[in-house]
Formats: structure tokens, C-alpha cells, sequence
């Protein structure tokens, strides 16, 4: 009787959780959808906010699944979104060796779901620039934001990003 019992309460449950509903009972609830409680913010948003305050910054490219060289847009714990950007500040003797993207002509922005997430990546590149300088880089951590800024601009000129993300809401 026992295993009888056992079966037919977990067929009841597992039907009855496929009843269960969130959304509410007014007739406009079905045709909108419910805003999440705090979206985390894109990197093109934030680039957007930065850009505004920091006028040698130039959109070169947002970055997909498919052209991340890094391998990890989208992957669980890293950037769910990432732009990377060029600064006229940065000379064109500086600019010869690297090509579009690359941090050192300017930066990037990395959005991820979580700030734990955002400082894990920037403790990460600070770690690995430790041992080898010609990856070092300036990079700022706003809340789920990593702002990554090019190591051939001035502690000075990179102060502007991390001005400029202390800004973002």
C-alpha cells in the first residue's frame, strides 16, 4: 500500500505544479509582461553614460558569442554583455601593434549579472597582470559593471572612466 501511496503523491504534486501560475488575474497582466526587479545594466547602456562624460571615447565594436576571443560571454559567473571602445588619447605609436577591441586602444565594458561576478573578473586580470606588466590595465569596478581602461592612457586620463562610472546609477 505504502508504495502505492508514495507514487500517487508524486504525481499529484508534479501535476499540480504544472497549474501553478505567477501571473496575476487582470485582464492586462497576460499582454504585458512583468519588469524584472532590478536588471543588471547592458554594457552598451553603460558605454553610453561614460561616452557622454568622456568625449575621446569611440564605440568600436559590441562584442557576440561568436567573435569573443575571450570565450566567455554568456558562460556562468562571467559577462553577460561586453563592448569594447578606443580613446584618441592613446597614441598611434602605442596603437600599431593591436588591432580593433583590443583593451590597449582604449577598453571595455563588461555587465554581468552579479558584482561579485564583476570583482571576481577584475581580482582575475589584476592577478595575471602581476606577472606579466604588458597586460596590466586600469580597471573599475561599479557595481555587476567592469570597466576596463587601456594602460597606455595616463593614471590621470584613466581617472575620466573611473569618474565617469562612479556616475552610473
Amino acid at each position: 500500500m505504502r508504495t502505492r501511496t508514495i507514487p500517487a503523491t508524486v504525481l499529484t504534486a508534479v501535476l499540480l505544479s504544472g497549474c501553478a501560475s505567477t501571473t496575476s488575474s487582470s485582464p492586462d497582466s497576460a499582454s504585458t509582461p512583468a519588469a524584472p526587479a532590478s536588471a543588471a545594466p547592458t554594457a552598451d547602456h553603460v558605454f553610453e553614460a561614460i561616452a557622454a562624460r568622456v568625449k575621446t571615447a569611440k564605440l568600436t565594436g559590441t562584442v557576440t558569442a561568436a567573435s569573443d576571443r575571450n570565450h566567455l560571454l554568456g558562460r556562468p559567473g562571467q559577462y553577460s554583455s561586453k563592448i569594447t571602445f578606443s580613446d584618441g588619447r592613446v597614441s598611434s605609436n602605442d596603437a600599431s601593434l593591436y588591432r580593433a577591441g583590443d583593451v590597449e586602444l582604449g577598453g571595455a565594458v563588461e555587465a554581468f549579472s552579479m558584482p561579485q561576478e564583476a570583482q571576481a573578473r577584475a581580482d582575475y586580470i589584476r592577478t595575471v597582470a602581476q606577472s606579466l606588466p604588458a597586460l596590466a590595465e586600469y580597471d573599475f569596478v561599479h557595481g555587476s559593471v567592469l570597466v576596463r581602461v587601456s594602460r597606455y592612457l595616463t593614471p590621470q586620463q584613466a581617472e575620466d572612466y573611473k569618474r565617469a562610472a562612479e556616475t552610473l546609477n
